[in-house]
């Protein structure tokens, strides 16, 4: 079971009606292919809100005809963390602050040097540099039948409404023919999960959690391979996923004497 707060890595048998139950709501193809890219890909939800054309095709001077790409190459702005969207505060709130054993005891002689001295003392001059992440790009190959073809139906549905398209165009638009903010396909994603398929503790985090959970525990692949896949900084966050999947946990608990 997923821990308090993770998203739920589903079983063959979820994903499976998750794709069925798509097929029966509004915009099949553009919903097919949200949730192939989160499943096979992994994406996080703002990953995909920011795709753009030309990560998935190659179009023909006048955009009216593509060819689908053998790999995604994900730009570093996309992912955690960046400033993607163009849209960073001027203003950085902070509600935590951390220091290791030695720069405190640093910063508390500092303290009592100022203190000794008269001089008033403002916190905030004390504080550490705020530690942005700065994205990873990756290269996805784009192997898996069932996402290539999903892609290639919803595409074509877009030329065949619009007509032509730019590479810069969002891969994906919302019902208002704008691009998809993180946010809104975050929600989105989560309705096609709990909502349309009925799947607790689902999310948009879901697909990513899935397909890590799979190449780490079914298919035995090294955590270099999932960190790879995943675009980790860090392994240790990679190492998250290495809890047993569900079903293992309820094949334990069915098998009891």
């Amino acid at each position: 079971m997923p821990k308090s707060g993770q998203a739920r890595a589903l079983t063959a048998e979820q994903q499976d009606h998750v794709f069925d139950v798509i097929q029966h709501h509004r915009h099949p193809e553009k919903n097919t292919a949200i949730m192939q890219i989160s499943f096979k890909l992994g994406l996080r939800a703002q990953e995909i809100a920011l795709l753009q054309v030309k990560e998935v095709a190659r179009l023909n001077p006048s955009g009216t005809s593509l060819e689908l790409l053998e790999v995604m190459s994900l730009p570093a702005a996309y992912t955690k963390g960046a400033d993607a969207m163009g849209r960073s505060r001027s203003h950085y709130d902070r509600k935590t602050v951390s220091f290791d054993v030695s720069r405190f005891d640093q910063v508390i002689r500092q303290v009592e040097k100022l203190a000794k001295a008269g001089v008033s003392v403002n916190p905030e001059d004390f504080y550490p540099p705020v530690r942005k992440h700065k994205g990873k790009s990756r290269d996805l190959p784009l192997v898996d039948l069932a996402l290539r073809q999903s892609l290639i139906d919803y595409l074509q549905l877009r030329l065949d409404s619009v007509g032509s398209l730019k590479p810069s165009s969002p891969l994906f638009v919302s019902q208002k023919g704008g691009p998809y903010s993180p946010n809104t396909i975050q929600e989105h994603m989560k309705l096609i999960l709990n909502g349309w398929a009925r799947i607790e503790k689902a999310s948009s985090h879901s697909g990513r959690r899935t397909l890590i959970t799979d190449v780490i525990h079914k298919q035995k692949k090294s955590v270099k391979i999932a960190q790879k896949i995943a675009g980790h900084v860090n392994p240790s966050t990679t190492l998250i996923y290495e809890d047993p999947p569900e079903e293992q946990i309820i094949d334990a608990l069915k098998n009891l004497n």
